[in-house]
């Protein structure tokens, strides 16, 4: 074990001392931020504010009032009057944007209530900015009526504004819920997929690295110092570190420009027990894969002469995405639930169940696991033989069938 964690030092100063790769470190997030940044940019100058045009029937004489509260508290409204009806206002609403309707009658004053139409495109404070009418119209409720008990009764009610263009609040409030709810499983979910691809992706460097050092002929003398089982693992250990290292410096660019930009309390979210379970499952995922990658990089004389085998090989970490679609749009179909018991399916269906999922279906995630971790045993077994002779050998790709004389021997 000590040898093993010379070697992942080395394989992790080696690395860390690359220009190549510590360049590519810090650009790809760099690259990230600017693209995101020139969006937002090209996003601020696209949608610029406009005035929201508020059509107001007015019957009660109100509209000196409305538009005196309007400068009051600096509405960017563009009030016009309107003789238009409710019907007909609702038929002129369908093809308007960022245009409301406000009818003023008599039975304002009587109950309270003032109904409001908008565009389906409207300015998302909207709702919020007409409730401010309710001041000056209550006021034309008071100067109206005496002061008994039942007006007392009646005032004590306030000025509502129901918007008829919208769906019943309790279903608005329930949408909102949900919404939250949504959020509460992504994060973690999408946390764990980061770290997922970003260690696999760096675990991919490990075929490199195996046949560069046979092509280099410099696998013998580390021979000389190691075992084969040790220097795999080294380089396992070693490249899992370097994916964290990257994982880190993207949240580093990430996190920040998330609570920036968005309104939500992203580090709540991270930071649940759910986190942990998707983080592991990840790991796992990296571990399987990493195993067959350094299996299979010490077959390959160069990583310029790889064959279909070798290819096929390096696209396993992706199947899971070719089968995201499904796996999303029914997270407890039978291509969900089959795939997580595939192991090279399994960490990516996984993690994309898990966050779609109110409930967790705790014996199929155990059983999962438990396939994802056995899986994991046997394919650092077979890497090991694989390794073992595969390191050493020069010249050209091993091809099937000796891999399979080799996993036999």
């Amino acid at each position: 074990m000590r040898n093993t964690w010379k070697v992942a030092k080395w394989e992790i100063k080696r690395n860390l001392k690359n220009k190549t790769f510590v360049i590519g470190l810090f650009l790809t997030p760099a690259l990230f931020l600017v693209f995101f940044l020139i969006g937002s940019l090209i996003g601020d100058s696209d949608g610029e504010d406009t005035s929201t045009t508020v059509f107001v029937n007015d019957e009660i004489n109100a509209m000196t009032s409305i538009q005196e509260t309007a400068n009051l508290y600096e509405l960017d409204w563009d009030i016009e009057t309107t003789t238009l009806s409710e019907d007909e206002a609702k038929e002129e609403l369908e093809d308007m944007e960022d245009t409301a309707y406000i009818y003023l009658n008599e039975q304002v004053l009587e109950n309270g209530v003032v109904s409001v139409y908008t565009s389906e495109e409207i300015d998302s404070y909207f709702n919020q900015q007409v409730q401010l009418l309710g001041e000056p119209l209550q006021g034309m409720r008071i100067a109206q009526l005496g002061l008994s008990e039942e007006e007392m009764a009646i005032l004590s009610q306030g000025v509502v504004f129901e918007n008829q263009s919208e769906i019943e609040e309790s279903t608005i409030e329930g949408q909102s819920g949900t919404d939250s709810a949504n959020l509460e499983r992504i994060v973690p979910g999408l946390f764990a997929g980061i770290i997922l691809f970003a260690i696999v992706i760096t675990g991919m460097m490990i075929f490199q690295s195996a046949s560069q050092e046979k092509k280099d002929k410099i696998a013998e003398i580390i021979l000389s110092s190691v075992t084969p089982g040790e220097l795999m693992q080294g380089k396992i250990f070693g490249y899992f570190v370097l994916g964290m290292i990257q994982v880190v410096v993207l949240l580093l660019f990430a996190i920040p420009i998330a609570l920036w930009q968005l309104d939500l309390p992203i580090l709540e979210y991270l930071f649940v027990p759910e986190t942990l379970l998707l983080v592991f499952i990840a790991i796992l995922g990296y571990l399987l894969f990493a195993a067959i990658f350094v299996g299979i990089g010490a077959t390959m004389a160069d990583m310029s002469t790889s064959g279909n085998f070798q290819g096929m090989v390096m696209m396993l970490p992706f199947i899971s995405f070719i089968i995201a679609g499904p796996v999303i749009g029914d997270p407890s179909g039978m291509i969900a639930k089959v795939s997580s018991y595939i192991p090279f399916t399994a960490p990516g269906v996984l993690i994309m169940r898990l966050t779609t999922l109110e409930d967790w279906p705790w014996i199929e995630l155990i059983i999962a696991i438990a396939v994802l971790i056995i899986s994991i045993w046997i394919f650092m077994k077979l890497a090991g033989k694989i390794f073992k002779v595969g390191i050493l050998m020069y010249g050209k790709n091993a091809t099937p069938g000796e891999i399979w004389k080799w996993i036999r021997s």
